[in-house]
């Protein structure tokens, strides 16, 4: 299957220099950065498939994400916009990260560039556009189709912490960086942060990475970081998919500003036995209380501050499938917690 796939890009990829270029296709010297056999493009090559840059469909930390074409094949060129160390490092990582993985929850990356001081990188294009447009629009999504997302995003997490042969902790898991494809399955994407932990490595220690509100608590300690960060961040993220409600909102008053901590809401909504609040009264989430229940319960169990409380990714997904039990949660941010 990788296979077919690949040559269907190879062929994707020779049909549009034959269409767009005259000169005879480049051979490359292995790139001193990467270590992938995906196809390599020229920046000329990819400055004609964006029309010169002209379609942005988003931007981010690193660099910016355009609309292009190659040959029949609609494509998502990001272009680093920081090509110094933090660029090489952001371009090292994703390429090296996604390259290697094949999930129906990973957005797929088809090629890269690395031409001179250009870096680029060409992903599948995904037409309903990220995770957060989609949840935090104008119409609330369906409750059925906020579920089936999350359990997307679950299994794509769980693929990169127990299946790859590299284990990845993407360590930037937000609504911006879920893409969501024709059928609204969805796919992690953005991989600049990622960190690649060799197979006799559980923890490793790093500076902060990621973004506010969905960072976990372990990364201001001194203590190492495991994949757990991503359960936490997976946590907040699930929390917003039930609520519709972003992870830090700020409520403007008379006399001042009232910050409101997603996780601390659900807490407190789910103690109190007041998730119609939480929810805002989604009648058809309410209908399916049992099951909305357990998702809360599970989203709680994520965002717990101790990581060793935290559950794996692939029990996760056992519990939002009913396959196993979920225990009532503990308070997530105690006053005093004790590690291991």
């Amino acid at each position: 299957m990788c296979v077919c796939n690949f040559l269907i890009v190879w062929c994707d990829l020779c049909g549009f220099l034959l269409i767009h270029k005259k000169t005879t296709i480049s051979h490359y010297p292995s790139s001193k950065l990467v270590d992938t056999n995906l196809p390599r493009f020229t920046y000329q090559e990819l400055v004609e498939a964006t029309s010169e840059f002209k379609d942005e469909l988003g931007k981010g930390a690193f660099g910016t994400v355009y609309k292009g074409v190659v040959g029949v094949k609609t494509v998502a060129v990001k272009k680093l916009d920081r090509v110094l160390e933090d660029g090489e490092k952001e371009f090292k990582s994703e390429v090296n990260a996604i390259s290697n993985t094949h999930h129906k929850n990973l957005v797929q990356l088809l090629g890269y560039c690395d031409d001179g001081d250009h870096r680029l990188l060409v992903y599948e294009y995904m037409s309903n556009g990220t995770l957060a447009g989609f949840l935090f629009g104008d119409m609330k999504p369906s409750w059925k189709l906020r579920s089936d997302v999350i359990v997307g995003i679950a299994k794509g997490l769980a693929y990169l912490h127990e299946e790859c042969s590299t284990q990845v902790i993407h360590c930037d898991i937000k609504p911006q960086n879920i893409l969501l494809d024709d059928c609204y399955n969805a796919k992690i994407s953005d991989f600049g942060l990622a960190k690649l932990l060799m197979m006799d490595q559980s923890r490793t220690s790093t500076g902060i990475r990621g973004t506010k509100g969905y960072v976990a608590p372990e990364w201001f300690r001194s203590t190492p970081i495991t994949v757990k960060v991503d359960v936490y961040s997976f946590g907040v993220l699930l929390l917003e998919m039930i609520s519709c409600r972003k992870s830090v909102v700020i409520n403007e008053s008379d006399s001042k500003d009232v910050v409101v901590v997603l996780t601390d809401w659900a807490w407190d909504c789910y103690q109190e036995g007041r998730l119609e609040v939480f929810l805002e009264n989604d009648l058809e989430a309410l209908d399916d209380y049992k099951r909305l229940t357990m998702f809360v319960k599970v989203g709680l169990w994520c965002v717990q501050e101790n990581p060793s409380m935290r559950p794996t990714m692939r029990k996760v997904i056992q519990m939002l499938e009913g396959v196993v039990e979920v225990n009532e949660p503990q308070c997530p941010f105690p006053f005093s917690v004790t590690y291991n």
